[in-house]
């Protein structure tokens, strides 16, 4: 790829930026990073390290506009929810496609309709990796044949609901064994969670939309990873995934395979074998 740009330079944009420099022929000619205030110095210090020699020119900027007159190739969103409303649109208005990580914010109606809408006029994408997750390449292609359910559920120990609204439905610090503290649909998962809805609404989007996808939230205190668990009964297969999630090395927070997603489908537009 000539001209990548990154929203967001945490956890997963750094990862995802290693991952595709160590990937031969993977690094960009050219990187443009969009990031807040003051965070220039530091960006380009980490930047820098992991593409010497290999990205010729990396710019910082805090302006869309300044990322946008530079004309990526392609623009990915790894800096949560809020990137994606304030800078979504304006991406792809811009006729740039555009890689979302933080899809739990498509949860809203308003949202996704103005970025659907945004992309059609322009002929951008919006481009929707698997993230934590895996097997959506098998539910997109069994929605064609028709689905008859999906149902998600996400297990953490009770450490990892902190912050967010299990607190207001649990004691989370005196569970002895798991609590199902949320059950209904991917959209009021998004709602309710949207810091944990990433998984369920990438499996809503490829499969049977965000209302009509099952979600069970769990807090287990015999769990000490994040675990996706889903099952998918369709006209053409029957089939259920479990994956346990590895936390980022840079922040507990972030699942590490979520940064090689992004970095898969980033070298996905270039390679010439894709799969």
């Amino acid at each position: 790829m000539q001209h990548l740009a990154l929203i967001g330079f945490g956890a997963i944009g750094q990862t995802l930026l290693q991952a595709i420099c160590d990937y031969p022929g993977g690094a960009p000619e050219r990187l443009s990073l969009l990031v807040r205030p003051g965070a220039a110095d530091r960006t380009r210090l980490l930047a820098e390290g992991i593409g010497a020699g290999q990205i010729g020119q990396i710019d910082i900027t805090t302006d869309i506009a300044d990322l946008l007159v530079a004309m990526p190739d392609l623009v990915v969103e790894c800096a949560g929810h809020q990137a994606v409303a304030e800078f979504g649109p304006r991406v792809l208005d811009a006729g740039t496609s555009l890689v979302v990580a933080s899809i739990g914010a498509l949860g809203d109606d308003v949202l996704f309709q103005l970025l659907r809408d945004a992309a059609e006029k322009t002929s951008a994408q919006i481009i929707l990796p698997a993230g934590a997750i895996g097997g959506v390449d098998a539910l997109a292609a069994a929605r064609l044949s028709g689905l008859q359910g999906v149902i998600y559920t996400g297990r953490k120990p009770p450490s990892a609901w902190k912050g967010t609204e299990a607190e207001q439905r649990l004691d989370l610090d005196a569970l002895t064994q798991e609590a199902v503290f949320f059950e209904g649909s991917a959209r009021q998962a998004a709602k309710a969670f949207p810091k944990n809805a990433n998984v369920a609404a990438t499996l809503a989007l490829a499969g049977v939309g965000m209302d009509a996808t099952r979600v069970r939230l769990i807090a287990d205190p015999q769990v000490t990873a994040n675990i996706h668990e889903y099952e998918v009964r369709s006209a053409a297969v029957d089939y259920s995934v479990r994956l346990i999630g590895k936390a980022s090395p840079l922040n507990p927070k972030t699942s590490l395979s979520t940064a090689f997603s992004l970095a898969r489908t980033i070298l996905n537009r270039s390679d010439a074998i894709v799969i």
